[in-house]
């Protein structure tokens, strides 16, 4: 059974950091792509960052040079470190897993395994 977790959300004030980390099982980080997605309320979903099977990354521009993907391949772990935090980064952020492509993506429509979600919540 596939099961993406995610946890190291909460509440921080602006200016501050959070590490966000997807724990997967029945699937492995390596051969699947892997992508962080947001949804704030009243809003879609969009992406966030994505990194490929080859290890590719992509960034939504709003969070490049604040934000970085990676992946633990020993303990199949996906990470989202976030630093220099802003209010309207305050979402719900899932992890989600695409088995078949190689590059990077934010094109969430071709993701087929998500998380539950964590709650990210910056104030000013």
């Amino acid at each position: 059974q596939v099961q993406l977790v995610e946890s190291g959300g909460g509440s921080v004030q602006a200016g501050g950091s959070l590490r966000l980390s997807c724990t997967a099982s029945g699937l492995t980080v390596t051969t699947n792509a892997m992508g962080w997605f947001r949804q704030a309320p009243g809003k879609e979903r969009e992406g966030v960052a994505g990194i490929g099977r080859d290890s590719s990354t992509t960034y939504a521009d709003s969070v490049q040079g604040r934000f970085t993907i990676s992946k633990e391949n020993a303990k199949n772990i996906l990470y989202l470190q976030m630093n220099s935090l802003k209010p309207e980064v305050t979402a719900i952020y899932y992890c989600a897993a695409h088995p078949y492509a190689a590059a990077a993506t934010l094109n969430r429509y071709v993701f087929t395994r998500w998380g539950q979600g964590t709650q990210v919540t910056v104030s000013s």
